[in-house]
């Protein structure tokens, strides 16, 4: 089980990994490619639940967007909130995040949702957080280590409570900075 005291003391180097802080300028052009690919124009409002770093909120603020972030890690809000500080960041969990329901165009997560003992439940909430026509944004895995979620098993789960989903897997070294040989993918959910 993860707890907010593992993530906090991952905080201080979580940036260094490749795939994490996007220092690398061709790796960040691969998820800035990626995810306005799939995303509504700025300035879109998105949830980015289980923010960490706030990597991925800072890549997408650059572009016009506007970020709520949620983790429940103090350390990750702290830097997220200073990397990011046009964004707003809340200390929550992300399986419930302390947001409004109906008000956001996009909900984002990044290898959260393999964390959590309902995760049909969890994207039912999740769900909740959409306006009428807002987007679920998954990045997701099933890691060497046993950990994650099969790409099957996340549509199933989004199917659940959605018709459109789209899953792309992104086996490419320029998403992590190596080459990799687990499932790693993208699920998008439109409606």
């Amino acid at each position: 089980m993860t707890t907010p005291e593992i993530w906090d003391a991952e905080a201080a180097t979580f940036d260094d990994e490749p795939d994490h802080g996007l220092a690398d300028p061709a790796i960040r052009q691969a998820w800035r490619t990626l995810l306005l690919g799939v995303l509504p124009p700025a300035p879109a409002r998105i949830a980015d639940l289980g923010c960490g770093t706030g990597t991925l909120s800072k890549l997408l603020a650059d572009e016009g967007f506007d970020l709520d972030g949620v983790d429940f890690a103090p350390a990750m809000v702290e830097r997220a909130s200073a990397k990011v500080p046009e964004a707003r960041f809340h200390l929550g969990d992300a399986a419930e995040p302390p947001l409004d329901g109906g008000t956001f165009d996009v909900v984002l997560c990044r290898h959260v949702l393999w964390a959590f003992e309902d995760p049909c439940a969890v994207v039912r909430r999740w769900t909740d957080l959409l306006a009428s026509d807002g987007r679920l944004v998954l990045i997701e895995g099933r890691w060497h280590t046993g950990g994650g979620l099969r790409s099957e098993r996340v549509e199933e789960i989004l199917r659940s409570v959605r018709t459109d989903v789209e899953i792309r897997h992104l086996p490419d070294a320029v998403y992590w900075g190596a080459e990799i040989s687990d499932e790693r993918y993208l699920a998008v959910s439109r409606r």
